[in-house]
């Protein structure tokens, strides 16, 4: 068996520190519901005089998150550096990123523990960005039959940065853009434009991926 580069085991931190993250918010959703614990009386920082509320429990996901991120950037990196590019990477480096990123967004557009303030992830937002994954992973699923690795392409990275940042600002509740944006029309906040920036890139990935591998299915 061929032995797991450098690389490959950050990739797969990755998908680690995103369970992690996911077993965290339902234990915190169930301690919620149950009346375990009062998530309301666990404090809250006030940023701008009081512009930006943010929940402690809000900002260590947030850390958590954030260091997940960053491992995507230095897998990619130590792999084109010590040209390490394989084909186990190239799979699961997309699967981390949806186990990682899908999540966050689902848990962001729900707020189902009441903790994101007044920022969310347009739910219609996540929606059509899990459909556009669920395409590329049926065509890739479809193109693996013959041998073919779907590679991630630019804008399929830019929709990864940009989903990831706008993720990192509905975490902080707007911050540091709520100075700016605090009294403006809902869904026309900066932390929104920033989501829709990443839906645009998402859907734009997708229909690349499409129309560049659509030919192995025939």
């Amino acid at each position: 068996m061929k032995k797991i580069n450098l690389p490959t085991k950050i990739t797969i931190a990755r998908i680690a520190l995103a369970t992690l993250l996911i077993i965290s918010i339902v234990v915190l959703y169930l301690c919620d519901q149950f009346g375990a614990i009062n998530i309301a009386q666990i404090g809250n920082v006030y940023l701008l005089e009081g512009k930006a509320t943010i929940n402690w429990i809000m900002i260590i996901l947030m850390l958590v998150f954030f260091i997940a991120s960053m491992t995507d950037f230095l897998d990619g990196y130590l792999a084109r550096k010590n040209n390490e590019v394989t084909d186990l990477g190239k799979f699961l480096d997309p699967i981390a990123d949806k186990m990682l990123i899908n999540s966050m967004m689902v848990f962001l557009a729900l707020n189902f523990v009441s903790l994101a303030g007044d920022n969310k992830f347009p739910f219609f937002l996540v929606i059509i960005m899990i459909v556009r994954d669920l395409v590329v992973d049926g065509l890739r699923f479809m193109v693996a039959k013959k041998n073919v690795v779907v590679a991630a392409n630019i804008f399929g990275k830019l929709k990864t940065v940009t989903q990831m940042v706008a993720i990192v600002v509905v975490f902080l509740n707007g911050f540091p853009f709520s100075y700016f944006d605090y009294n403006w029309p809902m869904y026309l906040h900066i932390g929104d434009w920033l989501c829709y920036i990443a839906t645009f890139f998402s859907v734009l990935s997708g229909i690349i991926y499409v129309k560049q591998n659509i030919k192995h299915l025939f």
